[in-house]
């Protein structure tokens, strides 16, 4: 959990970076699922990175040298009947106790007070495009305040993206972020290690998915960061199958890629294994070249890297095993640069992983890949996808293979915080006997 002093710390970082203007930033619409049911809450992610705040119907204001408290929040008030059904509400009052707002009011509220918070700022930072109907309202309030020009008040006269500044505070992990990413991470990987122990021949997918999510609700996860992906054979060669409804043949491979969310930090982990415990010999041949390739990619995991160095590092080591297991025929270099590659390797090698599990933060800086730096968190997860083809050898048909662990770059190198989920061949058939 982020402690009081860390949540004071972003918002001064924030508000530093302001100058005269307001932030204002709203949570996650709650989601109808059908008829009169609702999904699950979960804030939304730069919302609760600023406020920690957990409630729906929330905006929060940062207002930066505002006399009477720079961090205004909006919130539910506390109804005895709503909460018979629907549970406790914090209320104005935990709003400025427990969650540490400098001045709370009622979320029916906000556009009321909206305009006087308006009122000669320069700027307003807000997440345009994320949710319409709210920036609506908010350019509502800025023409209202507009029109009060002849009593010598000023409106904002720019708007601007925040996005900018704060998905490039929420790309570098502080340390107690990184507490809870490799809490995320070890529950993820205990997750792993029993879906491998418990699969066999016959089960559905979704046993094995039940026997994974089980240790992630066990240790605390509300829900998984993602939608699980649980594929056996020709499945695992789409690359986000999410029906988990197919019967596991022996003699299949067994794709898993999932993890458990902690706090709203996400882990991400890809395993693939076979259904009955031991590898194939094209199996373990094709699965081979995938591991390389995910250890050629590692080693560039570092400080002073571009962003791009650990994918190009993977793609070198998977075309040349392509090569060489017939799957592809040319040099090497030119099979890169025509991307031919790309029949079996489609995506790239990584992503940023944070509260998201595609985490914010631009790879790009002024049109060059941004250099790795200390605190950064991805994924890497090099794959190879073989579906059936009249131009491939029926041995490699139906096999897809993926490998993905999470990496945080450290000032000398680079952290696994995914590694007690067995990868090597033969400790996963170890693992796995029956």
């Amino acid at each position: 959990m982020t402690k009081p002093e860390e949540l004071k710390r972003r918002q001064a970082d924030l508000m530093s970076m302001m100058g005269n203007g307001i932030a204002i930033l709203a949570t996650a619409n709650h989601q109808n699922r059908n008829g009169d049911v609702m999904f699950p809450f979960r804030p939304d992610s730069d919302f609760y990175y600023l406020t920690r705040f957990p409630e729906p119907e929330a905006v929060a204001v940062f207002s930066p040298g505002r006399k009477e408290g720079e961090y205004i929040l909006f919130c539910r008030q506390k109804d005895p009947v709503k909460e018979l059904w629907e549970g406790r509400h914090a209320g104005l009052e935990e709003a400025t106790g427990r969650y540490g707002a400098d001045q709370a009011f009622p979320i029916e509220d906000f556009h009321t007070h909206l305009p006087e918070l308006l009122c000669n700022q320069e700027k307003v930072y807000t997440m345009m495009g994320r949710y319409p109907e709210f920036d609506n309202g908010i350019l509502g309030n800025i023409a209202e305040v507009r029109s009060r020009r002849r009593a010598g008040t000023r409106a904002p006269w720019e708007l601007v993206d925040l996005r900018h500044i704060l998905h490039e505070m929420r790309l570098i992990k502080k340390r107690e972020e990184l507490k809870v990413m490799r809490a995320a991470a070890r529950l993820s990987a205990a997750g792993h290690v029993r879906a491998m122990q418990r699969t066999r021949p016959g089960m559905y997918e979704y046993q094995v998915q039940s026997e994974m999510e089980y240790v992630f609700r066990q240790g605390g996860s509300a829900d998984t960061a993602y939608p699980s992906i649980v594929a056996g054979g020709l499945n695992a060669c789409t690359l986000h199958y999410t029906r988990n409804n197919c019967k596991l043949a022996d003699g299949d491979l067994l794709l898993i890629d999932a993890g458990a969310e902690l706090d709203c930090y996400a882990a991400d982990i890809t395993r693939t294994f076979p259904v009955n415990g031991r590898f194939s010999d094209a199996q373990r041949a094709v699965y081979q070249v995938v591991l390389d390739a995910q250890h050629a990619a590692l080693e560039t995991v570092m400080p002073e890297n571009p962003v791009t160095a650990y994918h190009d590092a993977a793609v070198k080591v998977l075309t040349q095993g392509m090569v060489d297991l017939g799957l592809l025929s040319g040099g090497v270099d030119e099979l890169i640069e025509t991307g031919a590659y790309g029949k079996f390797y489609m995506h790239r090698t990584g992503h940023w992983l944070g509260m998201d599990v595609h985490d914010v933060g631009d790879y790009k800086v002024d049109g060059d890949w941004r250099i790795l730096e200390p605190g950064m968190v991805l994924t890497v997860e090099p794959g190879l996808y073989i579906r059936p083809d009249d131009t491939v050898d029926e041995k490699w048909h139906n096999i897809g293979i993926r490998i993905e662990d999470d990496v945080l770059v450290t000032r000398s190198g680079h952290e696994i915080l995914t590694g007690d989920v067995p990868k090597d061949p033969s400790e996963i058939e170890s693992l796995m006997k029956h």
